[in-house]
Order: C-alpha cells, then structure tokens, then sequence
C-alpha cells in the first residue's frame, strides 16, 4: 500500500468532532460536556475549519450551543469521541486521500451499543469524498502517534489487550499497522495510564509526537502519582530507541498534573491531551494553578503556534481530553 499516515502537525482541511448525547455515559453532566464540546470546537476554529457531526435530530442544538462557524452535519452515531472511532486519514505520494476504516468495539465492549460508532467511519470517508480502506483489525485513533516519516509509537498495554483483538498476535499486529498506516517502525511503549481504565492505556495520555523526532513526555513529578514509576518505565524505553530515520528522539517532559472532582468523583485532567490545529495547540486545563505551567512546556515544544487552553473537567469526567474528541482530516494536495 502507498498511502502513509501524516503526521498531525501537518496542514488540515477541516477538524472532526462529534456531539455528545450518551446519557448513560455522563448523566447528570450532559449539558456541561456540551458546553465544553462547544468550547473545543470554537477554539479550533480559530485554526481550521471544524465539522461536528450529530446523531439524527441532534444538529439544531449542535448549531444552537457551538455558534456561527462550525459546520455541523448528521451521521448515526452512539457516542461521541472520534478519535477512536473516525476514519485514519492517510495520503499517497501524489497527495490524494483515503480513509482507513478500522474496526471499533467500545474499547473492548464497555459500552452498548457501538455498531454505529463501527460504521460511522465510512460514513465519514464518503461524506468526505474520499477512498475507503478497509482493515478487521480493532484499533483506536488515540492509541498510536505518528511522525509521517515512518514511525508509530504505541503502547502494549492497550494493543496487546486480549478485548480487542485476541485472534492476533503482536507481530500481526505490527504488521497490519504497517501495512494499513505506512510506517515502518512500531515503537511499543509497556504502559498507558494505570487510571486510564476506559480505553485501557491509550498513547495520546502518555506521549504524543510534535516535530520529527521530538516527542513530548508525560512524566509526573510527584512520587504519589500512580504513573510515577510507570511513566518512567516508558521515558527508558524512548530513550534507548531511535525513530525509522535512526535519530535518537528528543524528549520534553510534561511533568504537570491536574486532578479534580467532577460529580463527585476524583479525574485526571491530562494536559498532554492536545490537539495540534494549523498553527495551533489547543491544549485541556483544568482551571489550577498547574494550567499556566504545563502551557509553557506545550508552547516551548511547539514554537510557532499559538497555544489555547481549554476547561475540560467533564469531558475527562467522560474519558478523555481535546485529543480524544478530535479527528484532523489531511489537506489534500491541489490537482491530486
């Protein structure tokens, strides 16, 4: 196959997003996360243009809350987090586009239903115009990232996880990547987040590509923290290891950590789960006083941008952060 996987720095056509409306997921704070959903969008739109996509009699509210700007659009849908459950978006040498349609399970069937999240991602590749390629293997948007010159970096504790796709092996597993996304080196990480029992240790709260061998880190400072070890445990594993150009990476450690309570709950506002827009971070806070200091270390990795703090409290109440509800669709290049 041609196609490659673009890194996600590089130039977008539009942003995808998706509305929330899973009452059994956030229940009494339905109506927050959509303020928050809303919040998200209008920030990105300050980069690129954003689609939302709303479950059928949905899209009127959408439009009432997200404002003038973002487009929004009407799929069947059961949740909302289209990082995991959109197309993966890869280009050919000539710049034309496709969409890999993955198989989705609910994160290993924790939630019902999910057979429209697992069509949902060709629905898109057709509304978009674009090729559809088609894989049965289970895999989730934010358990990789990608440089766009050949390198994967995931985690085994999500994509070896015997609830997504048990039948095959880790080497299968590589192979599929490389086969369907066009890297050629599969950097596997031991550990995702020990809270992160949702999606069971997904790479975008643990390290996330900014530049060609640059990745940044999260890397908590403080020895209660229950990624102290674990996260160190991953830095050794980036280190020792070079990317499929053979250039030893270059780490920056996010060591900032925002834990807060959302319907009586204790969650994990994780700032490494950020979105990098056209020209833009926008990047989840959690209103304390760690917001401002985990900015600086994104801005610092990422000069030229301009970095947005959003307040995601609930939407990480939910399972995730900026990352989780995005989905950058590549630019295709003029006359492909």
């Amino acid at each position: 196959m041609s196609f490659r996987m673009p890194a996600e720095w590089t130039e977008h056509e539009r942003c995808l997003m998706a509305w929330p409306t899973r009452l059994d997921l956030w229940g009494t704070v339905l109506e927050t996360a959509k303020q928050e959903y809303a919040e998200v969008a209008r920030a990105i739109a300050q980069f690129e243009p954003v689609t939302m996509v709303a479950p059928p009699g949905h899209a009127d509210e959408a439009r009432a809350v997200c404002g003038a700007g973002i487009e929004v659009t009407e799929l069947p849908m059961d949740d909302s987090w289209l990082r995991d459950s959109a197309p993966l978006f890869v280009l050919d040498p000539d710049g034309r586009r496709a969409g890999v349609d993955f198989r989705f399970n609910a994160w290993g069937g924790k939630h019902h239903p999910f057979d429209a999240d697992d069509r949902v991602s060709s629905l898109l590749v057709g509304l978009l115009g674009d090729r559809s390629v088609r894989s049965e293997m289970v895999l989730e948007g934010g358990a990789i990232t990608v440089d766009g010159e050949g390198t994967l970096i995931t985690t085994e504790q999500c994509l070896l996880h015997p609830n997504r796709n048990p039948g095959m092996s880790r080497a299968e597993i590589e192979s599929e990547l490389m086969a369907r996304l066009g890297v050629s080196k599969v950097v596997w990480l031991p550990y995702g987040g020990l809270l992160d029992t949702e999606t069971d240790g997904h790479v975008d709260g643990v390290c996330a590509f900014v530049a060609p061998g640059k990745v940044v880190v999260q890397l908590p400072d403080d020895p209660e923290h229950p990624d102290y070890a674990r996260m160190r445990a991953n830095r050794a594993v980036l280190e020792a290891t070079t990317d499929a150009r053979g250039r030893r990476l270059e780490i920056v450690d996010l060591a900032q950590s925002a834990f807060v309570e959302v319907a009586g709950a204790p969650v994990e506002v994780g700032y490494l789960n950020f979105y990098l827009a056209n020209g833009g971070v926008v990047v989840p806070v959690a209103g304390l006083p760690q917001d401002a200091e985990a900015l600086a270390v994104i801005a610092a990795a990422c000069p030229g941008r301009k970095v947005v703090g959003v307040p995601t409290r609930v939407i990480a109440h939910g399972g995730g952060g900026v990352h989780c509800i995005t989905q950058q669709v590549p630019a295709v290049t003029p006359g492909a």
